[in-house]
């Protein structure tokens, strides 16, 4: 019996590829030339967790020409992207530098897809720099399936050539540790039961709260930090684990004026209706309510919400269907904007906390997923319109555009996760604009240069509030680089940080956790674990020495990855 029966008869479906997409699909069941045996799965790279970070890490692991595994809970890859729902929030720069090709061919793929699908108007086609949403958070707001195509795309040629196996719907389990060194993470498909120990030379925790670090007893943080440990004029007085950021639960929403689609009333409607969060300093009253406090000066703001095309506010903000981007006659409808407002930022308990059952964090995201449809109810039943009415029955869900029966995203939109404890720690006086100019004593600052820069990012240091009780920090940051000296630990030796999980402190994962940041970091790391194989030397030891760190940066920058800034300016 051949490998791939052999494991197709123990593990079943959960070793299918993607979900067919028509001609851009990866396929069924792909598994040729990885060893398999006795429920074991080698290859010279293991990827646990299938999102931006892990997506980005296998195919820079790919193009180097290593064998690659990569596991993700859901049954869509792509993380932020696709299966948490959220347009990718870019800088300002990013038609021209700041990242790498890979995630400008992400973008183009995205764009070259309506193009070639969609029945467009003739100025839509023309435009380079086409936006097929039109939201006001990002250049490239788009629908999550087109964005699980395009990945999908990404990686169909290397399954092809069987130099990829991607595990859907399984989850870590349990590590197998030996020293500083871990020798098989077991992941159990999420739907039979099944399980299977992967083996490598080396692992990347890509998954969106660090499971792998408890597992393999990865020293790590989780929560705030405090000013004693970081010295960060934002950091809390004393550390609290039990400070996140909100994670939340979103949904896409459709407008079909004089249609009613409202749903049934959700079964906690009456808890969320009057629900007011308890934070430091106060929140502008009740959660479900136009008004809410403003992140940087923390007074009530209110963009208003008026989806009939009238009005901006929130229902441009994070648009993901464009009316006027299609023929006359193709698109009947108001177009559609992903639901991630600070109205269902969920409050009342993190994901990762010491002692916390898996139960209770499943309760949690339960309860998340009430708040959404809570809003989406008072939306369609209470919300103040313009006219002086109330609710906008014409709103619907739309299970189609994320993959689910409910119409909310498959999985939580992740904030904060564990974070190793690393070689290197960024902190806010390496990125933080007052912070920088109180360090240096001069107003033209620029953040900290990393010698071992692996990638670039910019964005504000964004933390969404907290559970624990605190309210937004939203500061300006410099546009800042990505060391590899964050992406290590600092004890093992085989396993390298792959998503938001670097070393980051609570205040600088605001700036650090964001999809082009994320792939960069899992670009690095995949390309990392590449040449540590290349020259049979560990990545610490690529970073421990200046001359073999030189070599791997002038890789990464060959392979089109900006690891420096051309201009620094304050965001």
């Amino acid at each position: 019996m051949t490998t791939r029966r052999l494991l197709l008869q123990r593990f079943g479906r959960g070793l299918s590829l993607l979900p067919l997409l028509g001609p851009s699909a990866l396929g069924r069941e792909a598994l040729a030339g990885l060893a398999a045996a006795r429920g074991e799965l080698a290859a010279d790279l293991a990827i646990v967790g299938g999102g931006v970070g892990g997506v980005a890490a296998a195919l820079a692991a790919l193009r180097q020409g290593l064998r690659v595994v990569l596991t993700e809970p859901t049954d869509w890859i792509g993380g932020q992207l696709t299966s948490q729902a959220v347009p990718p929030d870019e800088h300002p720069w990013i038609e021209q530098f700041g990242s790498s090709l890979a995630y400008r061919a992400y973008r183009t793929g995205v764009r070259d897809y309506y193009k070639k699908h969609a029945p467009l108007t003739v100025e839509a086609l023309s435009n380079p720099f086409l936006n097929p949403g039109g939201g006001g958070v990002s250049r490239l707001c788009h629908e999550p399936r087109v964005g699980l195509s395009v990945l999908t795309d990404m990686l169909a040629p290397y399954a092809s050539l069987g130099r990829l196996v991607l595990l859907l719907d399984h989850e870590p389990v349990r590590a197998e540790v030996d020293g500083d060194r871990i020798r098989a993470v077991t992941v159990r498909n999420r739907r039979t039961g099944a399980e299977v120990a992967l083996t490598a030379p080396y692992f990347l925790d890509a998954t969106e709260l660090g499971d792998l670090l408890p597992m393999a007893g990865v020293e790590h943080v989780v929560g705030a930090e405090s000013q004693a440990e970081t010295g960060e004029p934002h950091a809390l007085a004393q550390a609290d684990t039990g400070v996140q950021q909100a994670f939340t639960v979103c949904f896409p929403a459709e407008y079909r004026d004089g249609e009613d689609h409202t749903i049934d009333r959700p079964e906690e409607y009456d808890f969320w209706r009057e629900f007011v969060p308890d934070l430091s300093p106060p929140w502008a009253g009740k959660l479900l309510d136009l008004s809410y406090t403003h992140p940087v000066t923390l007074k009530p703001n209110n963009q208003g919400f008026d989806p009939t095309g009238k009005g901006k506010g929130l229902w441009l903000y994070r648009r993901i269907l464009d009316p006027s981007i299609y023929r006359p006659g193709a698109y009947d409808g108001g177009g559609a904007t992903l639901v991630n407002w600070p109205q269902n930022d969920y409050l009342l308990g993190p994901l990762v906390a010491e002692g916390q059952t898996a139960e209770k964090a499943e309760d949690h995201v339960r309860r998340a997923k009430q708040l959404s449809l809570s809003l989406m109810y008072w939306l369609q039943t209470e919300c103040p319109r313009p006219d002086g009415g109330t609710g906008w029955k014409g709103l619907r869900l739309r299970p189609d555009l994320v993959g689910t029966d409910d119409g909310l995203a498959k999985a939580p939109y992740i904030r904060e996760s564990r974070r190793i404890k690393a070689e290197f720690t960024v902190t806010e006086q390496h990125v933080g604009l007052e912070a920088r100019r109180k360090e240096l004593g001069r107003e033209d600052v620029s953040a900290e240069p990393f010698w071992d820069s692996v990638g670039v990012g910019s964005y504000r240091i964004d933390l969404h509030p907290a559970t624990g009780g605190k309210n937004y920090v939203d500061i300006s940051s410099l546009p800042f680089q990505i060391p590899l000296g964050a992406l290590l630990p600092v004890r093992v030796t085989n396993l390298v940080a792959a998503c938001k999980n670097l070393g980051v402190t609570h205040i600088t994962n605001g700036c650090y956790r964001l999809h082009p940041v994320e792939w960069l970091i899992g670009e690095a790391a995949g390309s990392v674990a590449a040449h540590a194989l290349a020259i049979n030397e560990s990545p610490k030891a690529v970073r421990a020495d200046r001359k073999r760190f030189e070599t791997f940066q002038s890789k990464l920058k060959a392979q089109g990855v900006d690891v420096a800034w051309p201009k620094a300016t304050a965001r």
